[in-house]
């Protein structure tokens, strides 16, 4: 059978390839230059993203009698990790992620049995409450990279850390294309309900996860307006989806609400059977913010019921003057001086109750 060879051979134009190169390389540079230019004309500045990979090398650091904090971004921001190292004598681990119900790093340590350590855990009822959505879905995933990290992600983690730090448009949570997208004035549909907007990109991360309220979010002006008026919405729980009765889906809701303080005293009782001890902490929060949550879910509620239940000690800041009197500058979290503070005068009651 005859057979044919077809030869193909590309051609390449004679183009001016050099200058085409140097071109495109100082377009780009220039292109960089004017972005970074651009982001940091918006209050932006180097530092670290504070994502999965680095909760996960934290998580690595963790040893059996080391001091853990987990939580919501209430424990990030207003936890200074210096001034708990001096006044406990041992540097904590921050574990704490922004927007997260902390239930299931709390079930992860629980269930290393060889972690005995101290676990600080601050309580935001709301989402602590969380049955589904995204405040789970935080902790799991910073979870599942745990876990599953491999050495490409290890490597590209520490060149991107060697990176954020030097660039300031390197945002993942602001600044990527697809979260620009997001920021686009759509409005709602029958539908189609477009979800709040998450506050913009306010902090700043040490390589150990110590995050500080950036000044420009601390002082009046249209950053901590942004910050300040975003938390109402994130935190007004969304109606009842139409798919399914309204009243089959608060029964759901109460059943998993339920299961939670179960599941929170277990795992408190199982760790603290061991030798591990752990404090709840309810941090400062101000204006409508509190207003709001003490509506919602009020002390007498969710607190208490996980302090009785638990037999773990807490800490509320309300019952003492000298944590109620910070007021936060964007509702919700204290500006870096005053976690600084507070963390100094939070000491000697975390000493008291880890006595207990």
């Amino acid at each position: 059978m005859p057979s044919s060879t077809f030869n193909f051979e590309r051609v390449i134009p004679a183009l001016p390839w050099r200058r085409l190169t140097l071109a495109t390389v100082l377009l780009t540079a220039l292109a960089t230059v004017a972005w970074e230019i651009r982001v940091r004309s918006w209050g932006y500045g180097p530092t670290l993203n504070d994502t999965d990979d680095l909760w996960a090398q934290q998580r690595d650091a963790v040893k059996p009698d080391s001091i853990v904090i987990i939580g919501d971004s209430r424990a990030l921001y207003d936890s200074d990790l210096n001034t708990l190292e001096r006044g406990l004598g041992q540097r904590p681990i921050q574990l704490a992620i922004v927007g997260s119900c902390a239930y299931p790093i709390l079930a992860n340590l629980v269930a290393d049995e060889k972690f005995h350590g101290t676990i600080i855990c601050s309580v935001l009822p709301a989402i602590w409450l969380a049955p589904a959505g995204p405040p789970i879905a935080n902790s799991e995933e910073a979870l599942k990279r745990w876990r599953k990290r491999t050495p490409a992600q290890r490597a590209s983690h520490k060149l991107g850390m060697l990176l954020e730090e030097r660039v300031a448009f390197l945002k993942q949570e602001d600044l990527t294309l697809q979260k620009l997208l997001l920021k686009l004035p759509i409005p709602n549909r029958a539908d189609s309900q477009v979800p709040p907007r998450l506050p913009p990109y306010f902090q700043t991360v040490d390589p150990d996860r110590r995050t500080w309220m950036t000044a420009q979010c601390a002082e009046p002006g249209p950053l901590q307006t942004r910050v300040e008026t975003g938390w109402i919405p994130l935190f007004t729980p969304p109606p009842p989806p139409n798919y399914m009765p309204r009243e089959a889906f608060l029964k759901g809701v109460g059943q998993a609400i339920e299961q939670r303080f179960k599941d929170t005293a277990t795992a408190v009782h199982k760790f603290r059977a061991r030798g591990g001890k752990i404090v709840f902490i309810r941090f400062p929060m101000s204006g409508e913010l509190r207003n709001l949550e003490d509506i919602a879910t009020p002390r007498a509620g969710p607190w208490n019921r996980i302090i009785r239940e638990s037999g773990a000690p807490g800490i509320y800041f309300a019952d003492y003057l000298e944590l109620a009197s910070f007021t936060c500058p964007e509702w919700s979290h204290l500006s870096a001086p005053d976690s600084v503070e507070f963390t100094k005068r939070l000491v000697p009651h975390l000493k008291v109750a880890l006595a207990q």
